[in-house]
């Protein structure tokens, strides 16, 4: 896991740390979404509120992880697939946050429809989320 960690790390020409390396770990260990408290609590005590912001916003300007926007406007973040790199997020697939349990999910199997705007109008970004009950909820 550590060589993988540190493999993506350098392919996304960002330096190895600790703080990157425990951070990326954890997003490589879950299925779905993390929110930034989510990463402080799981990360330990040693990494502070600033890091953990800074490691985002540089995953972030790397492609390696997106955002998710969610219902009551805060945000949560997942990792990329190998299609997205530095600010261009391939990230045309629906996410999914569940009411029961709370996690959110990308269903990458789900292309989120494309939109056809008025005239004069551009897409510059479009995102689509659903909420319900997941499977392992339903179960």
């Amino acid at each position: 896991m550590e060589k993988k960690i540190d493999d993506l790390l350098k392919k996304s020409q960002l330096s190895v740390t600790g703080g990157r390396r425990k951070i990326l770990e954890l997003f490589l260990q879950q299925d779905g979404a993390l929110s930034h408290s989510d990463i402080e609590k799981k990360a330990g005590e040693k990494f502070d509120r600033v890091t953990v912001y800074r490691t985002l916003q540089a995953f972030l300007e790397k492609g390696l992880i997106h955002s998710i926007p969610t219902s009551d406007n805060s945000i949560r973040y997942a990792l990329c697939k190998d299609d997205c790199f530095g600010g261009h997020h391939r990230d045309d697939h629906v996410h999914f946050i569940c009411n029961h349990c709370g996690n959110t999910m990308c269903l990458e199997g789900v292309v989120v429809p494309s939109i056809k705007l008025p005239r004069g109008y551009t897409a510059q970004q479009v995102e689509m989320l659903v909420s319900g009950i997941c499977k392992s909820c339903s179960r």
